[in-house]
């Protein structure tokens, strides 16, 4: 048996792409990508101004960058929507036909969802977020699996500018309870469970440990997933399906500004207590645009798998917002 362990940390061999994947890139060579990379340092407003345009602004910004460091502020003055990037965008022409999202969940059911069908989820969704008293500024967590509807919850949140905060599906009781008192989050979406690794995870009933005691969290609306058997307290829980039949799936995206809170992550607590990250709307957007098109390449006729969860940063960037933000299709799969 072999013992000696290949290193891969200093990597030598080169991996040359497809003639035809090579022929339609975006940055064809490395002169051309050191020519960007040089633009970008040398004028870096113009050059972020220039791939700001690409996305939809309700307000034209007045400053590209604000930098004191260690502090820095995008787009001053500008407003946008994530939510109006990510879906409405796409609404006019062939693009809200095709897959937004195809999903497979750890059983093996299937869903997919259009453009215009996920926009008509997200719209309705909204508007149960509203009918429960959320509102501009508001913290929302978001305790679900990696389904469709932990995207339509974050992009129903950034639609109607509350600040969502996603907990990762394998977290605990303790972890959630941390995370709504440092973040003072009033509203908590989950499901009564999920698959993961052939076994059902309790998530309601993670939840129920987490709030005893007394909580900031007034509403918790809950999406039936695995049909376990759950408590639902009168007055606080609500089931998902049967609060959308209240609520119309008309609903206007928020102009934001710029600096807007879209979202709070935490870190994974390795070196001490987990810190919340507050990432903003516009810089954080601009910043997916840019790496889908330029780091990855993605194109909107693209299927772009991220085997990240949902709870984790890199899928808020690129299971949800990155490839909707390009009119890509992105895969989800549960557990």
């Amino acid at each position: 048996m072999e013992t000696n362990i290949e290193s891969h940390l200093i990597e030598k061999r080169v991996f040359k792409p497809a003639k035809d994947f090579s022929k339609k890139a975006r940055i064809k060579s490395l002169a051309q990508y050191r020519k960007m990379y040089r633009e970008s340092m040398r004028r870096p407003d113009a050059f972020w101004a220039r791939e700001a345009k690409e996305l939809v602004w309700r307000k034209p910004w007045k400053k590209v960058l604000e930098w004191k460091a260690p502090f820095a502020k995008w787009f001053s003055g500008g407003q946008l929507n994530l939510s109006e990037n990510c879906l409405d965008r796409h609404l006019n022409g062939s693009r809200r036909n095709k897959a937004a999202i195809i999903w497979e969940g750890e059983p093996g059911d299937k869903r997919t969802l259009t453009y215009q069908q996920l926009h008509r989820e997200v719209c309705h969704f909204a508007n149960v977020l509203k009918r429960n008293k959320i509102r501009k500024g508001d913290r929302v967590i978001i305790y679900l699996p990696t389904i469709p509807e932990a995207a339509i919850a974050m992009l129903a949140c950034a639609r109607i500018g509350a600040v969502h905060s996603v907990v990762f599906g394998g977290f605990s009781a303790e972890s959630i309870r941390d995370r709504i008192a440092d973040s003072g989050a009033i509203a908590l979406i989950t499901a009564d469970g999920s698959y993961r690794r052939g076994a059902i995870v309790p998530l309601k009933n993670n939840v129920d440990h987490a709030l005893t005691g007394g909580s900031s969290v007034k509403r918790v609306i809950v999406f039936k997933r695995v049909g376990n058997e759950i408590h639902m307290e009168e007055g606080r829980d609500a089931w998902w399906h049967r609060e959308l039949e209240y609520v119309s799936a008309n609903c206007e995206p928020v102009a934001l500004d710029s600096e807007h809170p879209l979202y709070i992550l935490y870190t994974s607590g390795s070196t001490g207590k987990p810190k919340g990250i507050l990432h903003t709307t516009g810089g954080y957007l601009l910043g997916i645009y840019s790496t889908m098109k330029y780091v990855f390449d993605v194109r909107d006729e693209d299927l772009f798998w991220c085997t990240a969860d949902v709870g984790w940063v890199t899928g808020h960037s690129y299971v949800v917002y990155g490839p909707l933000t390009l009119g890509a299709t992105t895969l989800m799969y549960e557990g």
